[in-house]
């Protein structure tokens, strides 16, 4: 067992996430949460790997939900935790795996909500008058794609009715069909676009691309604006998965489609759609 300092052992831990392919964001993230880990520990007087007790991470983990974080963050941070003492012990700095033990709190998982399709053709009125945003929206509802997917799509990747949505993370490449209504939102969105040598479809007056967090906001004020307030841009994804699956179309396609790892997450939207099996259709439906 080391008596290494902890903080002194979170750059070799992020260091191991960074060679074995993690996102940026999710190391960003894992960073975050284990300053507070450190933080916590140093305000127990612990500095020391071979200190930390199992009843400190049990203590860490409430104190968070005392300051509010929500279960699923919390869960989220513990995640982080677990993993750096699972590198502890990979790396010989304890012998034992003390956050093991530790229990993630009770996490309420409510079902995602969808929009009707009344609801959606009202937003579509409501960003009528923007055929950037309306682009976007309609090839999140069209196409299932991921805001990230959106803001990273490039001009090269749209062609022929499909879109090609390039590996990232652990993600790897897919092409989806397009059907007319996408197709339809991009060429009208297209003459708008700034006249600036960009490789990205959506890009802002600059020149820049749309970062996720703008894509979001302007969305989301499309929403307001079409008095649907209990809905938030994953929505229209849940949307897309819905309407798909009650149109009959096959699960593995679906699944393919909106880049889901393993098929039984694509299986547990046939309850939103008030189903229990899969269709057989080959085509996406249009909304």
């Amino acid at each position: 067992m080391t008596q290494d300092i902890v903080k002194s052992l979170v750059p070799a831990f992020l260091k191991d996430l960074e060679d074995k392919g993690r996102s940026p964001a999710t190391i960003l993230a894992y960073r975050s949460d284990l300053d507070q880990l450190v933080e916590f520990l140093t305000k127990k007087e612990i500095a020391t790997a071979d200190k930390i007790k199992t009843e400190d991470l049990d203590i860490f983990r409430d104190t968070l939900l005392a300051q509010k974080y929500t279960p699923k963050s919390v869960s989220r941070k513990l995640n982080a935790v677990k993993s750096f003492f699972r590198f502890l012990v990979s790396e010989g700095k304890l012998t034992t795996d003390l956050s093991k033990a530790v229990t993630h709190p009770k996490i309420e998982v409510a079902l995602p909500k969808f929009l009707t399709p009344l609801e959606y053709r009202a937003l579509r009125d409501a960003v009528r008058s923007d055929p950037r945003i309306s682009a976007i929206i309609e090839l999140i509802l069209q196409t299932g794609l991921r805001i990230s997917e959106v803001a990273n799509l490039k001009l090269k990747d749209v062609k022929d009715g499909q879109m090609t949505v390039q590996s990232h993370a652990t993600q790897p490449q897919r092409t989806i069909p397009m059907n007319s209504v996408a197709q339809t939102a991009l060429k009208e969105y297209v003459p708008t676009r700034p006249k600036i040598e960009s490789e990205y479809v959506f890009i802002s007056k600059t020149g820049k691309p749309l970062a996720v967090r703008n894509i979001r906001a302007a969305v989301d004020r499309y929403i307001q604006r079409a008095e649907l307030p209990k809905y938030s841009v994953n929505d229209i994804r849940t949307t897309f998965m819905v309407e798909n699956i009650k149109a009959g179309v096959d699960l593995v396609l679906l699944s393919q489609v909106s880049g889901h790892k393993r098929l039984s997450t694509t299986e547990r939207y046939l309850e939103l759609a008030n189903t229990k099996e899969s269709g057989k259709k080959q085509t996406l439906t249009e909304l």
